[in-house]
């Protein structure tokens, strides 16, 4: 797959046409952040709701006390603190509980609504959550730089206290009443729906949302909370089935599977397994964008399923994250079970017989997946999980785009999107190749995480699934993307749009053409592993450099000679059947050396999952979400080598290594890394290494 080199004038009037598409992307993002990570908790919810009420398989008094708070307190304050976390990291979570505690206690406690039953507040919490770590953040900004030296703890937990506090008696007087009132229309308006049988109608809007990626801002935003609020009346909610049931997706797989023809039919039985039992939706979106008349078949299957729920009295005990038929199955009462898998089967044959119907009668040739699998990532503004299983058949490479007027080249960033650091790779190989044409005292390179970035630099390169969120707090950069940080081929050109700068060539027609594409969808190298935030200007010095050092390799070199690399984490005949199994060898050598707690290896497969940590060239780091620093003890890596490659998103893996970086300790061996693993000859070095030891040479004196 190509990337787009630069933010050119089509591309700046595409992303004009699509702002509105992507503003609520964006924003039903945002909206899923804080109620994904805490569906665990709704689960537990509605296991302790299931066993342990006077209605439950084995009813409990003292253990059923647990299921009101935990609805009205526990589950809202978790969603808050998320949201608030979202916006000012844990400062901001903490304020942000705070403050949604005066809208909960607004809209449960006898004092304010009587005998009138409680309403769990996951609207309020999700709306103030954020807003009281936005107004801590501002406070801060505007604070920090006048607080007395000495002072700052004082001040900073004053004002965190004060603003909370201001926040919750906010809340509890001005928003509580609105949102009352929100939850009762809103309510009233899904009963009516129930009441008359219109239910299924929702699928007209739910289904086409999926394609374009809308269905967060819906299903997170809206369903969530009103199914919450129906499961804890009646123990269950057909709500929670209206977007996670895979039946209408189904059914166009099966339609392919029948009448589809070359590349599509072959990749839709291995799709619907992935689909159905993985609960992975988004994996038929390319076959439905093939071919648009797919969505009746959607659109009708939805509706079929729901109107079998709604006969059969059907519902889940808690949301469905991710909307596999086995979570579903495991996630109804007994009572309800059959009305879901009734539910599920009518949408599967609905859908199945239109999309057949469709595909049968259309006359015009299969369209190409592979280019509807590239559309549908442009539409979800970011590389899919599962997009990649279709490139093998599209086709790489695009024309070269003119960068237009590019001024002098002095600064130049990498934007990585907070992770332990493993963009700094990219960032050494680019100063090592700028300091080798003679550049390196007149050009610094530097890597941040996207949300410190500012409009100082002349030239950001990103990721390109990092694009989009680069390019807006950097308006005045000239942008370029990579699909791969380890070597690509970027680098040169801008090394000669540098020197022509430098030696009097017309840098306003110079030109740097778009990448093409190596083997398929390239991985996110840098993508989820840039610098920390704090850390993020920490950026080490290239391997066997001794000018400019930094204050990260700085950090390296002061650990009171604690051992970064060491042969205990070093394994040299690893065996791995998958990606996922890599990731927890990498982390389990963390955690034996005490330099993690076993909460980070969690980590390293939440970060596998947003962002692939594949660089190129047989490696891949992964390494955990910058929420996770506080699971690390001390710096450490974990180097593992496979006889049998493994399978990482479709790209062959031989070394694998895992990061975890405290206080910019691991920076100075990552650039150590980038060079190594950019030259065959050290490559082969570590293929053909016996011993840890050697390893250890092949790295340098990477403990000093």
């Amino acid at each position: 797959m190509s990337t787009t080199a630069t933010a050119s004038a089509p591309a700046q009037t595409e992303m004009k046409k699509g702002g509105a598409r992507v503003r609520v992307q964006k924003f039903g993002t945002f909206l899923s952040s804080m109620i994904m990570p805490n569906i665990g908790a709704f689960i537990a919810w509605g296991i302790i709701t299931a066993l342990f009420i006077p209605a439950g398989f084995t009813p409990n008094e003292k253990i059923g006390s647990m299921v009101g708070p935990m609805v009205t307190y526990l589950l809202p304050l978790l969603i808050a603190y998320t949201g608030g976390k979202l916006v000012a990291d844990v400062r901001g979570g903490v304020v942000g509980a705070v403050g949604t505690m005066g809208v909960i206690l607004a809209t449960s406690s006898p004092v304010f609504i009587g005998d009138a039953p409680a309403s769990p507040m996951f609207l309020g919490a999700m709306i103030m959550g954020p807003l009281s770590a936005w107004v801590i953040k501002k406070w801060d900004q505007w604070a920090v730089p006048r607080i007395p030296t000495g002072f700052e703890m004082l001040v900073n937990n004053f004002s965190a206290g004060i603003i909370g506090a201001i926040m919750a008696i906010a809340s509890m007087f001005l928003l509580a009443p609105i949102m009352l009132l929100l939850m009762a229309g809103a309510g009233a308006a899904v009963e009516f729906l129930i009441d008359s049988s219109l239910l299924p109608l929702a699928s007209l809007l739910i289904e086409p949302a999926k394609i374009l990626f809308l269905n967060n801002a819906i299903n997170h935003g809206i369903l969530t909370p009103l199914g919450t609020q129906q499961s804890l009346e009646q123990g269950y909610s057909i709500l929670y089935l209206l977007e996670a049931n895979p039946g209408p997706g189904l059914g166009v797989l099966i339609g392919y599977m029948i009448f589809g023809k070359g590349m599509a039919r072959g990749s839709a039985p291995a799709a619907a397994i992935i689909h159905t039992f993985g609960g992975i939706h988004e994996i038929y979106f390319p076959y439905v964008l093939m071919k648009p008349q797919l969505l009746i078949a959607t659109i009708l299957g939805g509706m079929s399923g729901v109107l079998v729920e709604l006969l059969f009295d059907a519902g889940l005990r808690s949301p469905a994250a991710p909307g596999s038929i086995i979570f579903l199955i495991s996630n109804a009462p007994p009572a309800q079970m059959l009305g879901v898998i009734l539910g599920f089967l009518a949408a599967t044959v609905v859908s199945a017989a239109i999309s057949c119907a469709i595909l049968r009668m259309s006359k015009s040739d299969e369209g190409d997946l592979a280019k509807a699998a590239a559309d549908m990532e442009a539409m979800k503004g970011k590389k899919s999980s599962v997009g990649g299983m279709f490139a093998a058949g599209g086709a790489a490479g695009a024309a070269g785009a003119s960068a237009g007027s590019i001024p002098e080249i002095k600064a130049i960033v990498f934007a990585c999107d907070a992770g332990m650091g493993s963009s700094a790779m990219g960032a050494s190989v680019l100063r090592s190749k700028i300091k080798d044409a003679g550049f390196g005292g007149d050009v610094t390179v530097v890597n941040k995480a996207i949300n410190s970035l500012t409009d100082e630099y002349d030239l950001l390169v990103s990721h390109e699934d990092l694009a989009d969120r680069a390019a807006t707090p950097t308006p005045s950069a000239h942008h370029v993307t990579v699909d791969n940080f380890m070597q690509s081929p970027r680098y040169d050109e801008i090394v000669e749009l540098i020197r022509e700068q430098r030696q009097g060539g017309s840098a306003g027609s110079a030109e740097i053409p778009a990448e093409q594409g190596t083997s398929g969808s390239a991985a996110a190298a840098g993508a989820g592993a840039g610098a920390a935030a704090g850390t993020a200007t920490a950026v080490a010095a290239p391997a066997g450099s001794q000018a400019d050092p930094t204050p990260a390799s700085e950090a390296a070199e002061h650990q009171d000679d604690q051992k970064v690399l060491t042969p205990q984490t070093i394994r040299l005949e690893g065996r791995a059947a998958s990606r996922d199994e890599a990731i927890d060898q990498a982390g389990a050598l963390l955690v034996e050396v005490g330099a993690v707690e076993q909460s980070y290896v969690t980590a390293m497969h939440e970060r596998e999952q947003s962002v692939s940590t594949f660089m190129g060239n047989g490696l891949a780091i992964p390494h955990g979400t910058n929420e996770a620093k506080e699971a690390i003890r001390t710096s450490a890596m974990s180097f593992i080598r496979y006889d049998e490659p493994v399978d990482w998103n479709g790209k062959e893996t031989r070394f694998v290594i895992g990061i975890a970086g405290a206080d910019g300790g691991h920076m100075a061996l990552l650039s150590k890394i980038a060079k190594i693993f950019s030259k065959k000859e050290t490559i082969a070095q570590l293929e053909a290494a016996q011993t840890p030891e050697e390893i250890l040479d092949i790295f340098g004196k990477v403990n000093s």
